[in-house]
């Protein structure tokens, strides 16, 4: 598809529909339906697609335009992306179909797609940041500070790639090591953001102040062993004021850092998992105003859609797709109340076969199970935890799990939850919470700890990584963004920091070997 893109405005300049030349948008098929569907997502890095076709039938071109309505019909194949990225050679050859979707008697040809990564480099940078005398912006203690760097981009803006934890009550903080890759930071040279805050529950955090360095300038802080003073916004004069306040760089490396797809492409899977929320607060089944209501007609619930859209990205990344679902907060039959029971009834196995065997379990347990409540995370958790540690005791330590939790309500054992959430932040995991209806998800933004802090557990341990993400429904439904942009935006990086933490690389036999060159 023509050079590198990562937006749909680059895309479209890529493969040629940037405009026709009186001020309005030329449509291009095919970069709209990529990115319409599966193609743009945030768990693929910036990918470059190349296509070939080979034994196609015979026929004369007899149009010269590009208007895919005047060409003659050859044959068409679809997939998706991730179809593509997990196999060891990243290509993926699919047999041509008729307009019926059928390939007949007849041989149409082949047509396969290969995916690369447009930056060839994995350099990234790792630093270990602190700072000293920062003012103070809080009147019965000391700030709670924490760094965020954020990159310019074309439009003139900036954009964060990265934030430290939260240190509390410092004015002299050292964080854990930050790692920036080059794709992050694009060029040693660029300029980038760095703003010190004052951490606040309520998210309106205090600046305390920024200054503006590219990585360029961190290395020779590093190498002089010097502080860069932070400025803030004067009150009384247009210049900036300086302050005490300084940013060191104590440590500094260049090191090797493997991507998403690197990992994916040498046999690491994305094992899928879902529990569903029975809680009597979603509504009678029967009736048409239940969350939980089967529509005759097959248009999907909301919790339908969130298996549905999520499974179909993820589904790929795992080689069985044999998917563990459950229930929680329903009353079962011949039993009692239970926060994690397997969705398909049976009491050998929560597997089922692909997202279609998950949607099925779902149906059948509403014909079956008796809503109740309350609403508890805890028990799913734990059971997913369980799997992740079977995981790390294997040899071949390739699997990372995901978790889906639907759910309508706020969750009633919230301090439970955050302490099973700490406990396996050490762990191969990660948990999508998708929140349905009209309730008020507030309590459940401290679950995600996109706020900077840390969760922290009842005994004061802090959780080692953010493995939490959040959304609620009615963003998605709004038609701001859909629920894998909302939810898988954090996955790969969530992934990775795992597999850095435990100093995981890539498969070496199955591993492709960098280029040296970048692609055009």
């Amino acid at each position: 598809m023509g050079g590198c893109f990562s937006d749909v405005k680059g895309g479209k300049q890529a493969v040629g529909g940037n405009g026709n030349g009186n001020g309005r948008e030329s449509l291009n098929d095919a970069v709209h339906f990529f990115y319409k569907t599966q193609g743009f997502q945030p768990i693929f890095t910036q990918l470059q697609l190349s296509l070939s076709a080979s034994n196609l039938l015979d026929r004369d071109i007899t149009s010269k335009t590009l208007k895919l309505g005047d060409q003659e019909f050859l044959g068409m194949a679809s997939c998706n992306l991730s179809e593509v990225v997990t196999k060891a050679s990243s290509r993926l050859t699919l047999r041509l179909q008729n307009k019926s979707g059928l390939g007949g008697s007849r041989n149409l040809g082949t047509i396969t797609v290969h995916a690369e990564e447009t930056v060839a480099s994995r350099s990234a940078v790792e630093m270990i940041l602190r700072c000293s005398h920062l003012d103070n912006k809080d009147v019965f203690s000391k700030s709670d500070p924490f760094l965020r760097i954020s990159r310019m981009v074309e439009s003139g803006g900036y954009i964060p790639i990265c934030k430290t934890e939260v240190i509390n009550d410092n004015l002299n903080p050292k964080w854990k090591p930050v790692c920036l890759s080059a794709q992050k930071f694009a060029s040693k040279d660029n300029p980038l953001v760095i703003e010190c805050f004052d951490f606040n529950s309520s998210g309106d955090h205090v600046l305390i102040g920024k200054m503006k360095k590219s990585v360029a300038d961190l290395e020779k802080l590093y190498k002089e062993k010097i502080g860069a003073n932070f400025v803030i916004a004067s009150t009384s004069h247009r210049q900036e004021k300086i302050l005490k306040g300084q940013l060191f760089v104590d440590q500094y490396c260049e090191k090797e850092q493997f991507s998403f797809i690197d990992y994916i492409s040498s046999g690491f899977e994305l094992n899928f998992m879902v529990a569903v929320d029975f809680t009597a607060s979603n509504g009678n089944p029967q009736h048409s105003d239940s969350l939980h209501y089967i529509d005759a007609y097959g248009r999907l619930n909301s919790y339908q859609k969130a298996i549905m859209e999520v499974g179909e990205v993820i589904q790929f990344y795992d080689s069985d797709r044999r998917f563990p679902a459950w229930g929680f907060g329903g009353k079962i039959p011949g039993g009692n109340v239970s926060h994690c029971f397997n969705l398909n009834g049976s009491p050998g196995g929560s597997e089922v076969v692909g997202v279609e065997g998950i949607m099925e379990a779902y149906a059948s347990a509403l014909r079956s199970v008796t809503l109740s409540g309350p609403t508890l995370f805890g028990p799913v958790i734990n059971m997913a935890a369980q799997m992740a540690v079977q995981s790390l005791t294997s040899h071949s330590n390739t699997k990372y799990y995901v978790l889906l939790i639907i759910t309508d309500g706020v969750v009633t054992d919230l301090q439970e939850t955050i302490n099973a959430l700490v406990k396996t932040s050490d762990l191969p995991l990660s948990i999508l919470i998708v929140g349905v209806g009209s309730a008020d998800f507030t309590s459940m933004e401290v679950l995600d700890a996109d706020n900077g802090h840390r969760l922290e557990s009842s005994t004061g341990r802090v959780a080692t990584r953010d493995m939490v993400q959040f959304v609620p429904m009615r963003e998605v439904e709004s038609g701001q963004i859909s629920v894998v942009q909302a939810l898988l935006e954090e996955l790969p990086e969530q992934f990775l920091s795992f597999m850095r933490s435990r100093d995981i690389k890539p498969l070496p036999s199955n591993f492709p070997q960098a280029s040296t060159s970048t692609m055009q």
